[in-house]
C-alpha cells in the first residue's frame, strides 16, 4: 500500500505546483523599457548627472591630483558627489 499512498502524494504535489499559482495569479505587471525610463527623467536629475561628471573634472584640474595633492581631491572632489547623491537617494526613499 505504501507504493500507492506515494504515488497519489507526487501527484498531488505535482497538481499543487502547477495548478494553485494559475488559480492564484494576479494581473500581469507591464515592464518598462530602460530607453522609456531613461526618456521620462527629469530635469533635475538629468542636471545632477551632468554635474556628477563635471564637478570631479573641474576638481582634478584645479587640484591636480598627479602632483601628489590625492587625499586633497578625493575630500573636494569625489566624497561631495557620494555625499549629495546618498542624500538624493535617501531623500527620495522618505517621499515613496
Amino acid at each position: 500500500m505504501t507504493g500507492i499512498s506515494e504515488i497519489l502524494v507526487l501527484v498531488l504535489l505535482i497538481t499543487g505546483i502547477l495548478i494553485l499559482p494559475r488559480l492564484f495569479k494576479g494581473e500581469p505587471v507591464k515592464k518598462r523599457s530602460s530607453s522609456k525610463k531613461l526618456k521620462r527623467l527629469p530635469a533635475k536629475i538629468r542636471f545632477g548627472i551632468v554635474l556628477t561628471l563635471v564637478y570631479p573634472m573641474v576638481a582634478a584640474l584645479y587640484l591636480k591630483p598627479w602632483n601628489e595633492s590625492m587625499i586633497s581631491y578625493i575630500s573636494y572632489g569625489i566624497i561631495p558627489v557620494f555625499l549629495v547623491w546618498a542624500i538624493v537617494w535617501i531623500m527620495s526613499g522618505r517621499k515613496k
